[in-house]
C-alpha cells in the first residue's frame, strides 16, 4: 500500500483521501450514515402528517396548529447550534450518535404524549436532535469525498433525504387513517437502533482529527481506510498528488465572520433561509389545506403532499448528476428561479382547486428540494476543517429560521382570512430574493476543501 512518507498532516491527509476511488467502503460508510438521515428526514415530517388528526382529535385552534408545527423547529434551530460546536469539539461521529439517540427517545415520548402541551413539549426535544444530525452528517460526508466528484458523491447521499420526507408521506397516508398518529412516531424511534452501529462500523474523519491535533489517530484512520479501499478494488492505491499548505489552527465561531469568510456565510445565511421558508412555508400546511379548504378526504391529501415529496426527489436527483459539471452558483440560481416561476404562476391563476395546486405546488417543491440538497454540499465547501460542522450547522440556524417562520406566516394569513393567491405569491417572491442571492455565491466545483480554505 502506498503511504505518505512524512508524518501526516492536513493536507497531506487530504491527498490521501484524495487519491482513493470510489469503493465498497464508500458506499458502506455513505449507506449508514444515509441511514441516520433518512430516519431524520422521516421524523422531521411526522407532524405535518399528523396534524389534520390532531386537530380534530384535540380541538386544535390555528394558532396551536402552529405552535405544535413551530415547536420541533426551534428544537432544530438551537440543535444545529449545539451540534455545529459539538461537532467540532468531540468529532462528526460522536455528535450525529447522539443526535440520532435523542430523536428517537423524544419521539417515543411524543407517540405516548396525552395532550398538546406534552406533545409540543416533546416534539421540541425531538427538533434538538434532528437539528442536530444532518448538518453535521454532511459535513462528514463532505471530508471523505474526492474533489473531482463531490458534488455527486454529496448530492447522491443527500437523496436519502428527501426519500425519508417522501417516505413518511407514503406511510402516513396509509397509518395515520388506519392505525392512527402515534404508530408513525413509533416508526419514527426505529433509528436508536444505529446508534451502536454507527459508533462501530464508521470510522472519525481524518480531516478532524488532524484538525484536533490527533495525528496517531488520524493516521491509524486513514490507514485502515487505505487497507478496506486496496482490499475492496484489488489493487494497490496510486501515489498521493501535491499537497496544498493549510492552517491547522484552533477555530470559533468568530471564524464565520471574519475575512473571506463573512460574504460566504452572509450568502449562504440567506439561501439557507429562503429555501426552507419556501419549503416549509409550501409542505407544512398542504395536508390541512386540501382537507379544511378543498374538502379532500385525508387519503386523498397525503396522496397529493406524496406528489409534491415525489417531485422533490427527482428535483434532488437530477441536481446531483449535474452540479459537478455546471457548478454550485448556477445550480441554486435555477433551483430558486424555478420555485419562484411555480408558485407565481400559482398565484396568478388563483389556486382553485386542490388538483392543480397539488400540480404547482410539485413543480415548485421539484426546484426547491434541488436548492436545499446543494446547500448540504456547498456549505461545509466555503469552511475550514476546524470550523466546518460550526458553518453547516449557521447555516443549520438559518435554515430552522425559515422552517419557523415560513409556515407561520402562511398560518397568520390563513387564519386571517387572507387568500391562497396571498400565500403563493408571497413564497414567490421569496423564491425570487433568493434566486438574486445565489448570483453573489462564491463558486466551488472541482477544488478540494484545502484550496477553498487555503
Amino acid at each position: 500500500m502506498s503511504i505518505v512518507a512524512t508524518g501526516p498532516t492536513v493536507s497531506s491527509i487530504s491527498a490521501r483521501l484524495e487519491r482513493l476511488p470510489s469503493s465498497r467502503w464508500h458506499i458502506k460508510v455513505r449507506t449508514l450514515i444515509g441511514a441516520v438521515t433518512f430516519f431524520e428526514a422521516f421524523d422531521q415530517l411526522l407532524t405535518a402528517s399528523a396534524l389534520p388528526v390532531l386537530t380534530e382529535q384535540w380541538k386544535l385552534s390555528t394558532g396551536q396548529g402552529t405552535l405544535i408545527v413551530t415547536s420541533g423547529s426551534v428544537g432544530m434551530l438551537l440543535g444545529a447550534l449545539v451540534a455545529g460546536w459539538l461537532g467540532d469539539r468531540i468529532g462528526r461521529v460522536r455528535t450525529v450518535a447522539l443526535g440520532v439517540a435523542v430523536t428517537a427517545l423524544a419521539s417515543l415520548a411524543v407517540a405516548v404524549s396525552p395532550g398538546f402541551a406534552l406533545f409540543t413539549a416533546f416534539r421540541f426535544v425531538q427538533g434538538l436532535g434532528i437539528g442536530g444530525v444532518v448538518p453535521v452528517a454532511a459535513t462528514y460526508i463532505n471530508e471523505i469525498a474526492r474533489a473531482d466528484h463531490r458534488g455527486r458523491f454529496v448530492l447522491l447521499y443527500e437523496l436519502i433525504f428527501p426519500a425519508g420526507l417522501a417516505s413518511a408521506t407514503l406511510v402516513a397516508s396509509w397509518v395515520v387513517p388506519s392505525f392512527g398518529w402515534r404508530v408513525m412516531f413509533l416508526i419514527g424511534a426505529l433509528p436508536v437502533l444505529l446508534v451502536v452501529v454507527l459508533r462501530r462500523q464508521v470510522p472519525e474523519s481524518p480531516r478532524w482529527l488532524l484538525s484536533r491535533g490527533r495525528v496517531e489517530e488520524a493516521e491509524q484512520v486513514i490507514a485502515r481506510i487505505e487497507q478496506d479501499v486496496e482490499k475492496s478494488i484489488g489493487a494497490q492505491l496510486p501515489e498521493p498528488g501535491p499537497s496544498t499548505a493549510v492552517e491547522t489552527a484552533r477555530g470559533g465561531l468568530r471564524d464565520l465572520f471574519t475575512g473571506r469568510y463573512l460574504r460566504r456565510t452572509v450568502v449562504v445565511s440567506g439561501l439557507w433561509f429562503v429555501a426552507y421558508y419556501v419549503n416549509h412555508g409550501i409542505a407544512t400546511w398542504l395536508p390541512s389545506l386540501y382537507t379544511k379548504t378543498f374538502g379532500l378526504d385525508l387519503r386523498t391529501a397525503l396522496n397529493y403532499s406524496l406528489l409534491s415529496n415525489v417531485t422533490g426527489l427527482i428535483g434532488c436527483l437530477l441536481v446531483a448528476l449535474i452540479i459537478d459539471r455546471v457548478g454550485r452558483r448556477i445550480s441554486l440560481t435555477i433551483g430558486l428561479g424555478g420555485a419562484a416561476v411555480a408558485l407565481l404562476s400559482l398565484a396568478v391563476s388563483g389556486a382553485t382547486s386542490g388538483g392543480q395546486v397539488a400540480v404547482w405546488a410539485s413543480v415548485a417543491t421539484l426546484f426547491v428540494f434541488a436548492t436545499n440538497v446543494s446547500l448540504y454540499l456547498y456549505t461545509p465547501e466555503l469552511y475550514p476543517t476546524r470550523s466546518r460542522a460550526r458553518g453547516a450547522s449557521f447555516g443549520g440556524v438559518w435554515n430552522r429560521l425559515g422552517v419557523i417562520l415560513g409556515p407561520i406566516v402562511v398560518g397568520a394569513i390563513i387564519g386571517s382570512g387572507g387568500s391562497l393567491t396571498m400565500v403563493f405569491a408571497q413564497l414567490g417572491c421569496m423564491a425570487v430574493v433568493g434566486a438574486v442571492i445565489a448570483l453573489f455565491a462564491v463558486e466551488t466545483k472541482g477544488r478540494t476543501l484545502e484550496e477553498l480554505n487555503s
